[in-house]
């Protein structure tokens, strides 16, 4: 679509460096690359049904566009880099910056970042103290002290089981490259196995850098059954589908509801200090708070780390110090809490309401996703190395503390933190606790803008306008229609469910269904990735999800309350993302069945049976093969049609990042006298575009003539000296090689150092080679060079002039609306909610600075 039209404009420089070898982005990893063989039929992403010849959609490949072509078996030479966090990748950054090998950092280099994680991963699970034990004791009443010493127990075990062995432990290491979330975990499965419902997968897309993993044990058979079965079961794709938009409509709750809960605690910490303080006084008070935050949100988060990072560290302090003061202020005996038999004599004394006080239990693990989702911005180790050694032990200190104090004063449960705090330190304590409930909140707000970036360029999103707020971290954006939409959300939740009890239960909600989804999509990891043993995957399984079903089986009771908001909300947002994902499957599949047909292109002539006109036409479209049905409606729309056309498909891959250097795949479509070519466009879902037409029109040409000059080249270089400038290339039996550089070599010919050298000319190139091999190759007449070599300036030459004309974009837009017959729900679903979806998401051209006078709009409407 024409949205996705433009490119970063620091890609210029580095396509200009990729035909030397490596350009200098791809450079960073090649000192631990290697290279692997493999059946290029083995790597086929789209099924032999297709009628397309998929086979030549190699980078700079040569091939030509047939109906009919039979895909030929060819081996490839891959090569394989070393998995590397995103953050290594920086988004704005021009070729040559420094690379940031966590592996290599200095002691105290890595305790810097250890320090910066507290800023922006630990906010959320930092601020639990301040209402677990307050919710629980309103679901189960202090009775006696064993209810408080069975109570530290469940909260200390539940910090140790979820946060620590779950997370810390195992989840963190299931990142996409350094990315956390639902939808990085949905995207590494796909990189896997063919889950996605929109069939616009290539096999080069297999083949950037960033997107071949090492299995450890391909030969594995439990791992490819699984692999076989989810590719081939629809209904397993499909459920597979429901469960992650499910979990992403549980993330986007609980960015409504962190904020509340948060905030709202942290001001009700006014009732302890002054009594003349009500209720109604902190929800306004917290109103005033949320509209704060989310006015200032736009404002980004790329120095948060070396910013809050120290409120964080004195937040922490200020939890341990508390803790410790009230152990040996109080009652030491709460060490009895280690003992999990404590969690038995609980659940025995309280029955009903000790199941219900889980629903509290749960709140000490908030933020744990958080913490996942998060990673992107450091190391796993780092992410490791602040939980275990300091966030952890102040969690615990804090948590003690508060039971050793409700030890002796049981009617203090409702506000057990603030009435823990000594005297002295009260005020000082709760404005600490107000600017880390701000801090939690704010970094649970860019981890669900986060969360829809990525949903959104795998398709499961309407397309909103993005700002990104960092130069330096990709990952740090902010959506403005979302967070106004968020902040009217967050404050009727506020309003209408006053009680922190209620927000507790919703925020347990939203924490639980994110978690759930987790543990699923971590286990098949675990079978299709890691493929480690069949019982650790079942322990992991039966422990964590058996765990957190029945934490949920206590808020689900309680979503009578008023809970129930935050879960209409998540059903509202999983509706939008799974309506929205279905008519662009049934859009983007009535495309392929429309396309133009290449006998009809034949037919046409190379005029395409109307006047060509000078200048380039860059048409926008969504399909990776094909001619689209749109262009058929350019050319009986328009009295003329440009000398030469360039279809551009942006394509987002299942990636966090593609290298700039592998961004671009090329072919021609028909014969050279045509002038048509395919451009696909592949990013990452994390991957920034500078929208500057004039640089992408550069960019696109200096592309396109290296292609062009390589199609050359593999054309002089074929074995049996075939010079056929203006007719299909057939590789059938041949041997291929995927060079560094993306690029596609025969192995019928020597592979000459020169041959990276775009800038040489062909006649250069092949003077080296017959000092340098006697290749029956090389004895090729010096007229079949000439001749070559007239053909290449000629096209040269024809494209100069053409942009010398002018560039023009041919927007296309496709709607598609639901057949007379077809079934009321598709109906609705289709002419009602998909399109009204469509109608309002950010237009193509709004993401363009292109005048209007270089567009050029045709609508067009399919029935589905």
């Amino acid at each position: 679509m024409a949205e996705e039209s433009s490119f970063d404009g620091s890609e210029k420089e580095e396509i200009a460096s990729s035909g030397n070898g490596f350009g200098d982005l791809a450079s960073m990893d090649s000192i631990e690359s290697r290279w692997v063989t493999q059946d290029e039929d083995d790597d086929s992403v789209n099924g032999a049904d297709d009628d397309d010849d998929d086979d030549d959609d190699e980078f700079y490949g040569t091939g030509l566009e047939s109906e009919d072509e039979e895909v030929s078996e060819h081996r490839l030479l891959i090569r394989t880099g070393r998995r590397v966090d995103s953050f290594d990748v920086e988004a704005l950054e021009v070729p040559g910056a420094s690379r940031i090998d966590y592996e290599d950092l200095t002691v105290g280099r890595r305790v810097l970042l250890a320090f910066q994680t507290l800023g922006v991963v630990f906010g959320d699970v930092g601020t639990s103290p301040l209402y677990t034990f307050s919710v629980m004791f309103s679901k189960s009443p202090v009775k006696e002290k064993e209810d408080v010493i069975g109570a530290l127990s469940l909260v200390l075990y539940t910090l140790l089981l979820i946060p620590l062995i779950k997370y810390v432990l195992v989840v963190l290491w299931a990142n996409d490259d350094g990315e956390g979330g639902t939808f990085a975990l949905y995207s590494l499965i796909s990189r896997h196995a063919k889950v996605s419902l929109i069939p616009n997968q290539l096999r080069s897309d297999t083949r950037i850098s960033s997107f071949r993993l090492k299995v450890p044990c391909p030969e594995l058979e439990r791992s490819l059954n699984l692999k076989e079965k989810l590719e081939n079961s629809l209904v397993l794709k499909k459920m597979l589908l429901v469960l992650v938009l499910a979990g992403t409509a549980m993330v986007i709750a609980d960015g409504v509801v962190t904020p509340a809960m948060s905030v709202m605690s942290a001001v009700g910490g006014l009732k302890v200090g002054v009594d003349a303080v009500e209720q109604d006084q902190v929800v306004m008070i917290s109103v005033a708070f949320l509209v704060i935050l989310f006015s200032l949100q736009k404002y980004g988060t790329s120095k948060m780390g070396l910013v809050v990072g120290p409120a964080l560290l004195l937040w922490f302090c200020c939890l341990a110090g508390i803790g410790i003061h009230n152990l040996l202020k109080y009652d030491r005996s709460v060490y009895r809490a280690f003992n999990p038999i404590h969690i038995y004599y609980f659940f025995q004394r309280n029955s009903i309401n000790a199941w219900y006080a889980l629903g509290g239990c749960i709140l000490c693990a908030t933020g744990s996703e958080a913490l996942f989702a998060d990673l992107c911005y450091f190391s796993v180790r780092s992410v490791q190395l602040t939980f275990v050694c300091l966030v952890l032990p102040c969690l615990m200190l804090g948590y003690m503390g508060q039971a050793a104090y409700l030890m002796e004063n049981h009617a203090d449960a409702s506000q057990a933190f603030f009435s823990s705090v000594p005297g002295a330190a009260f005020w000082p304590v709760l404005f600490i606790a107000n600017v880390a409930a701000l801090i939690a909140s704010r970094t649970m707000t860019t981890a669900t803008f986060s969360c829809i970036k990525q949903s959104t360029a795998l398709g499961c999103f309407p397309r909103l306008k993005i700002i990104h707020t960092s130069r330096k971290f990709m990952g740090q954006i902010y959506i403005p229609v979302l967070n106004w939409f968020l902040l009217a959300v967050c404050l009727v939740v506020v309003c209408s469910i006053s009680s922190i009890n209620e927000i507790g239960n919703a925020y347990g909600m939203a924490e639980l269904g994110v978690m759930m989804t987790t543990t699923i999509l971590v286990t098949l990891i675990m079978l299709l990735i890691w493929q480690i043993n069949i019982v650790i995957v079942t322990a992991f399984l039966i422990v964590f999800l058996g765990v957190e079903l029945i934490f949920f089986s206590s808020v689900i009771a309680s979503v009578g309350d008023g809970s129930w908001i935050i879960l209409v909300f998540a059903v509202i947002m999983f509706g939008i993302m799974y309506v929205w994902n279905y008519g662009s499957k049934i859009r983007y599949e009535t495309e392929v069945e429309q396309k133009m047909s290449m006998d009809l292109m034949r037919e046409l002539g190379s005029n395409l049976g109307t006047i060509r006109a000078p200048g380039i036409g860059l048409l926008y479209n969504e399909l990776v093969k094909g001619v689209p049905a749109i262009f058929g409606h350019f050319l009986t729309t328009l009295p003329a049609i440009h000398s030469m056309v360039i279809f551009v498909c942006i394509k987002y891959v299942p990636v966090p990042v593609v290298p700039q250097n592998e961004r671009f795949l090329f072919r021609r479509v028909c014969t050279k006298s045509y002038h048509l070519f395919r451009c696909i466009a592949r990013y990452g879902y994390k991957d920034v575009r500078k929208e500057n037409h004039q640089v992408f029109e550069q960019l696109l040409i200096e592309s396109l003539e290296k292609f062009i000059r390589r199609e050359a080249q593999e054309r002089s270089l074929e074995s049996d000296g075939r010079n056929d400038s203006d007719s299909e290339e057939d590789f059938s039996g041949s041997t291929l090689v995927m060079g560094p550089n993306g690029s596609m070599y025969s192995m019928g010919v020597p592979l000459l150092s020169e041959y990276r050298d775009l800038n040489k000319p062909i006649t250069e190139l092949n003077t080296s080679s017959n000092h340098t091999s006697h290749h029956p190759f090389d004895t090729s007449s010096e007229s079949s060079v000439s001749e070559a070599e007239q053909s290449l300036e000629r096209e040269l030459s024809f494209i100069h002039k053409a942009k010398e004309i002018g560039v023009v974009y041919l927007l296309g837009h496709g709607d598609i609306r639901a057949r007379k017959d077809s079934w009321f729900v598709k109906k609705l679903v289709i002419n009602y909610f998909y399109a009204f979806l469509r109608k309002n998401c950010r237009r193509g051209t709004a993401n363009l600075s292109v005048p209007q006078s270089h567009l050029m709009k045709v609508d067009m409407t399919y029935m589905v």
